[in-house]
């Protein structure tokens, strides 16, 4: 008999998995219980069991009820179909359409003077009444289940019920037979009824679709509307599921998941419906919530690693945008109030630290489905908050990062004995080092008023407060981990003679994206050039510093009136022409404009609203800043100019006429935005600010299918560095070495700007609470010493090492198993003497070119739009650098005619018959064709630089000689001029070196 790769064989293989019976499709079911032994702890249910009209399994209904509550067979007359019997079903269907299937598994239901139970839950360890009452819940299987009570010849493959009540649905498909999850998820779509009882919202908790690669689920049936999420583990970073050395690559979800203790968790502690008011409808949503695979395996595995180590542990979770932390940080927060081990409660308080307002709001809706919502979360918000809720028994604290230390100041000496579990929000930003002190000097309880304290004691003190604490288990979630970030939370793992760092758990943004939860912001990136002459306007030739007077040139080029119309001209018919009249969104899409600064945001503010009333749009344009900034002699704010108030902005970009939100460092980090399609970016952006702002753009909406962006500013291998290096697991590649405060503290005493004398009689005034006319005559002293005695390349070196020490120590402290009182003494006393001590002395010998130049011409030229594709591999940031101090770069000084002359032959002054065609060469074409030369590539990577660029010129003069056909005038220039000849080959040779040793020029680090 061959192998049935059919998809009833698919069908036969989940239940025979799931009860282990081989049986027919109308094959038989026990009346009793079967053992719960590995995979056969389903029972298979009888189709014809199946009441349509009350949507139960009544066979198995009533054997639960006669086994659990005996007395209520005869009081609802479950045997018989009777008046009594009808009333009793009517009742529990009622309940289950007006509650959800959920709440009544959870609650059971109340009938005239009865109380049904209709589940038992997860018995506490050691409690055998409980085990045995949980082994006689009813967990059935049912093949091809005839739902419909009109048309009864549609069947569902699977459904699952606890107790006789349906919980879940299947729909399977077979890739043998050329059929995948997506027809299973068409076929829900199209043939099964949301109008159906059984399909109708709350009745179920979740719909299945399924195949041998793949799982999505549904948890409200809307027709063609019907939201279908993946369930799948990812594979590679990725999308999808690995392969499976034991069976199908999906049987994780009947074999770990859908086990009868795997489900009753997930009824228990994560599936809900909550209830969301509209604010500004006022009219109130219910949506049913069921865990994405990564949020169920993130919560259970930092569960499991909580109860097994208990406090004191750093974890480091890694989730993208698109990953629903919010419900993943809700769940955590609930179920590590109730954890408890061997030893008893694992933690006493959970402490949130979040920013958000939609983080808050999902922690309230979550354990309103456990607890009375008032008793168990409280607020932190001002000093002795957090006494007072754990004394009235508050279980879930939450607070802003702003708030943080300051409300923890006063914890007691009386909660050392507590065990905290501290959960941050985005990570790299609320826990820098001085914040954590502050929140770990908290949580220790450290007392600074006990009495005969010697100076010593404080020092201890302070270091102790400084360390992660013992009692406190960190769970930091960040879509960006910085490298201290890495470093302070992440696992450590030895790899030769380095230790690296690594997340807990990680969601990426590759698998957000592959799985459609956020869009691909570098699918449509185009690039602008702009190209500019200026002029000289003094007779006189003078000298200014070249590196300071090209930046203010470009500053000045950029923020000119003209350019700011132009590029506000190209944004604004842009967006009318490639956005509105495509109807992205629906028609609903915005734009963001990202500016440089307050008095460039107020530019293209006043520029684009201008045009917009020029061209008869009828939409507007929003600025957003922080602060009120004085511009052409008049100070505004972005409410003045607005006409509204700056709380309202967020709300009015989402109604019309607003269609451009125009921004100056605002709403560039965690807004969340879906109707955002399109971003104009006038700001140099690399590292995370590049991720973070054009991440903007990526959350997803039903109707949102592309986004696009005009960057003016940037190029692509600046912004491809910046996204490699968080598109899949973010890895730390060394440790910090500690050995480098010794060096830096040996340099910095060397220079001999203070006396050890100095140090300690600083350290022990201010630990002593003296006033501060007592501290600042010994830092007087110390800077009066590097005035006097140090040059300027000694000033700077000083500076530069003091600035790098507190810096370092302020990290690593936190997390070196040991403490030095000598380096906790000389960080407390640099953190004072730095700020006073002076720049050193440096003339702006750029001053005054701005009066000397006009500008003669301004265009740019958009390039080709581009899938910016990101390197397929984890990525590796270095640890924090604990290098100080250098010596002052010398200027270099040149002509005024020389600047404008090199600023002109960068920026667009070569005299071209098509210069438009020529730069496009230059810039791309030329430098593609000739990085693509194998033999300079394998120059590149096994020989030297002076080897590479013989190689490199072999592959220029080959390229040129290949365009020479169509461009006779590049041919030439390139043949007859060596000024040309030599700058071209420079040029090019310095692009593609660069790029391919690794090492984009002005990419980011």
């Amino acid at each position: 008999m061959s192998t049935d790769i059919s998809e009833k064989g698919l069908e036969a293989l989940i239940v025979a998995d799931m009860t282990g019976r081989k049986a027919s499709v109308g094959g038989g079911f026990s009346e009793d219980p079967d053992p719960f032994v590995g995979l056969h702890n389903w029972l298979l249910g009888d189709p014809k069991a199946y009441d349509r009209a009350w949507t139960v399994d009544l066979v198995q209904l009533s054997a639960f009820i006669g086994a659990t509550q005996p007395t209520l067979v005869a009081v609802f007359d479950l045997d018989h179909d009777s008046p009594t019997r009808q009333k009793f079903l009517a009742r529990l269907q009622g309940e289950i359409g007006k509650r959800g299937i959920i709440d009544v598994l959870r609650k059971g239901v109340k009938h005239g003077a009865h109380e049904v139970e209709l589940f038992y839950g997860t018995p506490s360890p050691g409690n055998l009444k409980a085990a045995e009452r949980f082994a006689l819940n009813r967990f059935s299987v049912t093949r091809q289940l005839r739902y419909s009570r009109d048309d009864t010849a549609h069947a569902l493959d699977l459904a699952l019920f606890i107790n006789g009540l349906p919980i879940a649905t299947f729909e399977l498909k077979n890739s043998l037979t050329k059929q995948t999850v997506e027809d299973a998820v068409e076929q829900y779509k199209r043939d099964r009824d949301p109008r159906e009882k059984l399909f109708e919202f709350g009745r179920c908790i979740v719909h299945l679709a399924v195949d041998d690669a793949q799982v999505k689920f549904c948890t409200q049936l809307k027709g063609k509307a019907s939201w279908f999420l993946p369930f799948n583990k990812g594979w590679n970073d990725g999308a999808g599921n690995p392969p499976n050395p034991g069976g199908l690559k999906t049987d994780y979800l009947w074999k770990d998941i859908l086990t009868p203790v795997g489900l009753t968790d997930i009824i228990e502690n994560y599936a809900q419906i909550v209830e969301r008011r509209d604010p500004k409808t006022n009219r109130t949503k219910r949506e049913q919530l069921f865990p994405r695979f990564h949020q169920l395996d993130v919560v259970r595995k930092l569960l499991a690693d909580a109860k097994a180590k208990g406090a004191g542990r750093r974890v480091l979770i890694q989730h993208s945008a698109g990953s629903g932390k919010s419900n993943s940080i809700a769940w955590l927060a609930h179920q590590l109030v109730g954890l408890a081990n061997a030893d008893g409660q694992v933690f006493d308080s959970v402490i949130v630290v979040t920013d958000r307002r939609i983080l808050d709001q999902q922690i309230r809706d979550t354990i309103k489905q456990f607890a009375q919502v008032g008793a168990t979360v409280g607020h932190a918000e001002h000093s002795g908050d957090l006494r007072r809720f754990i004394a009235d028994g508050k279980k879930i604290i939450i607070t802003t990062v702003q708030k943080f230390p300051f409300i923890l100041d006063d914890i007691g000496t009386q909660h050392r004995d507590r065990r905290f579990s501290i959960i941050i929000d985005e990570a790299h930003s609320s826990q820098g080092g001085r914040a954590a002190a502050a929140l770990n000097t908290a949580l220790a309880g450290v007392d600074d008023d006990e009495e005969d304290e010697t100076v010593e004691d404080r020092i201890n003190a302070i270091m102790a407060s400084r360390k992660m604490l013992a009692n406190a288990s960190y769970f930091a979630f960040t879509a960006t981990p910085k490298n201290k970030t890495l470093e302070i939370f992440g696992e450590p793992w030895p790899e030769g003679d380095k230790v690296k760092h690594r997340p807990f758990h990680s969601y990426t943004m590759k698998q957000a994206i592959q799985e459609g939860f956020i869009l691909d912001v570098l699918a449509d990136y185009t690039p602008v050039n702009s190209y500019y002459r200026l002029v000289k306007t003094v007779e006189a030739d003078p000298e200014f510093d070249t590196k300071r007077a090209t930046k203010k040139l470009r500053r000045y080029v950029e923020s000119n009136d003209h350019a700011i119309r132009l590029k506000a001209e190209i944004m604004v018919d842009h967006f009318h022409e490639q956005v509105l009249a495509l109807n992205k969104i629906g028609g609903q899409a915005r734009a963001m404009v990202v500016t440089s600064g307050i008095e460039r945001a107020i530019q293209y503010y006043q520029a684009v609203s201008a045009y917009l009333v020029e061209r008869k749009s009828p939409y507007r344009a929003i600025v957003a800043f922080s602060g009120e900034h004085e511009f052409k002699g008049s100070k505004v704010t972005e409410a003045s100019l607005n006409g509204f108030p700056s709380k309202d902005i967020a709300d009015r970009i989402e109604t019309d006429p607003y269609r451009f939100l125009i921004c100056a460092d605002k709403f560039q980090t965690g807004y969340d935005q879906p109707l955002l399609h399109t971003m104009y970016v006038d700001k140099a952006l690399s590292g995370i600010k590049a991720v973070q702002t054009l991440s903007r753009l990526n959350r997803a909406h039903p109707q949102k299918h592309d986004t696009f962006v005009l960057d003016f500013m940037n190029d692509v291998e600046t912004i491809r560095a910046a996204f490699d290096t968080f598109y899949r697991t973010t890895i730390l590649s060394d440790e910090t070495d500690p050995n480098r405060l010794h060096d830096l503290k040996a340099s910095l005493d060397g220079h001999q700007v203070y006396e050890p004398a100095q140090v300690e009689q600083l350290v022990e005034l201010y630990l002593a609470g003296a006033d501060r006319d007592r501290l600042d005559p010994i830092l007087d002293a110390c800077v009066a010493t590097y005035v006097s005695d140090l040059d300027e390349d000694g000033q700077v070196d000083f500076k530069g090492k003091a600035k790098a020490f507190t810096r370092t120590y302020a990290f690593i402290s936190s997390i070196l198993p040991y403490t030095n009182a000598d380096w906790e003494k000389l960080s407390i006393f640099l953190n004072f003497l730095v700020p006073k001590l002076p720049a050193p002395r440096e003339e702006d010998l750029s001053k005054g070119i701005l009066e000397a130049i006009d500008m003669d011409s301004y265009r740019v030229e958009k390039q080709a739009a581009q899938r910016v594709q990101l390197t397929d591999q984890d990525a590796e940031i270095d640890p924090v650098p604990t290098d100080g101090g250098g010596h002052r770069a010398e200027p270099e000084l040149d002509r005024l005619s020389n600047i404008i002359r090199s600023f002109n032959d960068l920026f667009g002054n070569i005299t071209w018959e098509d210069s438009d065609r020529i730069r496009r060469l230059i810039s791309t074409v030329i430098p593609e064709k000739v990085a693509a030369n194998l033999a300079y590539q394998n120059a590149q990577k096994n020989s030297d630089k002076q080897n590479a660029k013989i190689e490199h010129d072999k592959a220029l003069a080959g390229v040129i000689i290949g365009l020479m056909k169509d461009d006779t005038e590049l041919f030439k220039q390139f043949s007859d001029n060596p000024e040309f000849k030599r700058w071209l080959t420079d040029t090019i040779f310095s692009a593609t070196y660069d790029r391919t040793a690794g090492r984009p020029a002005g990419g980011a680090p």
